[in-house]
């Protein structure tokens, strides 16, 4: 694989890094934090007219035609920041697979992109910060490549039975992606639709997340979704389902290793800084040595990472890499934001220090999705079929 990032590729980067580092600020994270949605419109509206929220968007519908690695650039730096606007959830979980998989006229409707570098025109969706989408791809207990919620065909239309947990941005997100398993079609398959908010048959409870998110749980009881609601069924929904899945993992591996890289850097400076017996912490051996393992931790979660972004970029096979990226960002994340806050002790626990962000930012991604276990059974499933 290729670790280098191309010119424009570092553009984003530096912009993603401007923008989020001007924006999202201690002192705003906590006036928001503070609100009754959670999520920062006003930089919400600044990534959209940027042109950041349609960097991954294909050129056809105004956004940069730049893909998944651009999306993953923009999510890493969302987490060196911690920052309030669900990103990853709208861009890739759920803007991603209406590209894709969507029509022309979904497209147009939920993917309007923004007026940024690279992009063609368009307004009033996702790209240019008018909307927020998410997608409802968790359920209690399950699989999100198993989905248990059922879609039962109704003529022309699709009834959606179950109940789907820890929607991102649930209660504000405009449009909502529903992965469901599909009855009645002949196929007994899978499907992606589309739910609008406020839809019929549709019940929404808050659940608040670990850290300042507000998730939901979304109680299906007939939700009816017509023909302009339906990404894809049959054979092709399949492969589409496990697309969107590990495209999902992947960009939430990417945000946790912003969210280490940032935690690691505090806790260096803060080490450095710190004297006892007239000297830096940071000069002490079991100090060095926990700092060290904090520091191999975090490669592993960025390289990992990447490896998994970088093959789905290049529509490679990448399910063995996805199931190993989750694994240590679940794992070697965790690592990472408990050393840091050993290293920094009483400070670390502070509400007003920067700190104890990335420590329930990570604490919350690594169960996103499936945490540990589900990863490395995906992963002894996918090597047991392997040749030998």
């Amino acid at each position: 694989m290729d670790f280098s990032f191309t010119e424009e590729q570092e553009t984003v980067r530096e912009l993603a890094a401007r923008i989020l580092g001007d924006l999202s600020t201690p002192e705003r994270l906590k006036e928001v934090a503070s609100g009754a949605e959670r999520v920062d419109r006003r930089l919400w509206k600044e990534l959209g007219s940027s042109g950041l929220l349609s960097v991954a968007l294909p050129e056809s519908i105004g956004g940069a035609g730049l893909g998944f690695v651009a999306a993953g650039i923009v999510a890493e730096e969302v987490g060196r920041v911690a920052a309030a606007v669900p990103f990853a959830a709208s861009v890739v979980w759920a803007g991603m697979p209406i590209a894709r998989f969507g029509t022309e006229e979904q497209c147009r409707r939920w993917l309007g992109a923004g007026h940024g570098p690279g992009s063609s025109g368009g307004s009033g969706g996702l790209g240019s910060g008018e909307l927020i989408l998410s997608a409802a791809l968790s359920e209690p207990g399950g699989d999100p490549f198993a989905p248990a919620v059922t879609a039962r065909r109704d003529g022309d239309n699709w009834r959606l039975e179950g109940t789907k947990s820890y929607v991102p941005a649930a209660e504000v997100a405009d449009a909502l992606l529903i992965t469901a398993r599909t009855e009645g079609d002949g196929a007994g398959g899978v499907g992606l639709f589309l739910l609008e908010r406020g839809a019929h048959g549709v019940s929404l409870s808050a659940q608040e997340a670990t850290d300042w998110r507000i998730e939901g749980e979304l109680e299906l009881a007939g939700a009816a979704v017509g023909p302009e609601g339906v990404l894809c069924t049959g054979a092709e929904a399949t492969e589409a389902l496990v697309w969107t899945v590990e495209r999902a993992q992947a960009v939430t591996c990417l945000e946790i290793s912003g969210a280490c890289q940032a935690a690691l850097k505090l806790t260096a400076e803060y080490t450095t800084q710190r004297h006892q017996f007239d000297k830096p912490i940071a000069t002490f051996q079991a100090v060095g040595q926990r700092a060290a393992d904090a520091y191999i931790d975090t490669e592993a979660v960025r390289l990992t990472a990447w490896q998994a972004a970088w093959r789905l970029a290049e529509e490679l096979g990448a399910s063995k890499e996805v199931a190993i990226a989750k694994f240590w960002a679940d794992e070697g994340g965790q690592r990472v934001v408990h050393a840091a806050q050993h290293l920094h002790g009483g400070v670390g626990v502070d509400r007003d220090y920067p700190l104890h962000r990335y420590f329930l930012l990570v604490k919350h991604l690594a169960l996103t999705l499936g945490g540990t276990t589900p990863s490395l059974l995906r992963l002894g499933d996918i090597l047991a079929t392997e040749p030998a």
